[in-house]
């Protein structure tokens, strides 16, 4: 299960999207939005994704299934307007032990946030804005 989505995201979704009776190890990430950054108060938040996003995260996600031993995985990262405490991005992985689940998981969120084109624009409680690349 793979998406760029406009609407709020479900852990319950994403993990029964990994579930497998070979998998003895599944990890889950869950990147939130929170009320600071860089050490000023976020006061909005907003995701914005380039039309290639999907197909993008789509190469990312096949070549950690190519270099990984995974059962499965999935990613999801949401655009729009966010609320403090919304999910932004999820990842999960499955795999036949815990130590791959984490390597392959930790790969997809890392090249997910390097790779693929999300921009995240944030607002300050000071007035100022700002543009923050999570991809491409």
């Amino acid at each position: 299960m793979l998406g760029i989505r406009d609407t709020p995201l479900s852990v319950e979704e994403v993990l029964a999207a990994v579930g497998d009776h070979a998998a003895g190890g599944t990890t889950l990430f869950v990147g939130t939005v929170r009320d600071h950054d860089g050490g000023k108060p976020v006061t909005q938040l907003a995701y914005s994704a380039h039309p290639s996003a999907e197909a993008e995260l789509r190469r990312v996600a096949e070549k950690v299934a190519a270099d990984f031993p995974i059962t499965a995985l999935a990613a999801v990262h949401r655009v729009g307007e966010l609320e403090l405490g919304d999910a932004a991005v999820i990842v999960a992985v499955s795999a036949p032990h815990r130590g791959e689940a984490f390597e392959a998981s930790r790969r997809l969120i890392d090249d997910l946030k390097k790779e693929v084109p999300i921009w995240k624009h944030q607002a300050f409680a000071d007035g100022s804005t700002e543009w923050v690349g999570a991809g491409g």
